[in-house]
């Protein structure tokens, strides 16, 4: 099992939500996150938009798969986001241990799907 986190930009949130539907990976979590990368603080004009740099605006999904949807996730989040501009985000992969559905008390990959 795996936990999926992928920091994108605000505006690819329906495209990259659907995305993900389209391919049947339908749990997931959003969440509205401020972060900075490599801009640092410097003021750049993106996408036709001064910004002071600091902490901008991205939406973060978060989403558990089994191992066999963790490369189908991967490339649908990077085709759904990609914009080839700067900012276009991350995605983390990580190990995930356990998943406990807490209604039915099942665990492990049945708790996933």
């Amino acid at each position: 099992m795996k936990y999926i986190i992928a920091i994108v930009q605000p505006h690819k949130l329906e495209e990259v939500k659907q995305a993900l539907e389209d391919e049947e990976i339908h749990l997931m979590t959003v969440s509205t996150v401020l972060g900075q990368g490599r801009q640092k603080g410097r003021t750049q004009v993106y996408r036709g938009a001064k910004e002071s740099g600091g902490l901008l605006k991205k939406v973060k999904f978060e989403i558990a798969v089994n191992e066999e949807f963790v490369e189908r996730t991967v490339n649908t989040i990077t085709k759904a986001a990609q914009t080839g501009q700067i900012g276009d985000g991350k995605i983390f992969v990580l190990d995930l241990q356990d998943v406990v559905r807490i209604g039915s008390g099942e665990r492990g990959g049945v708790a996933i799907n």
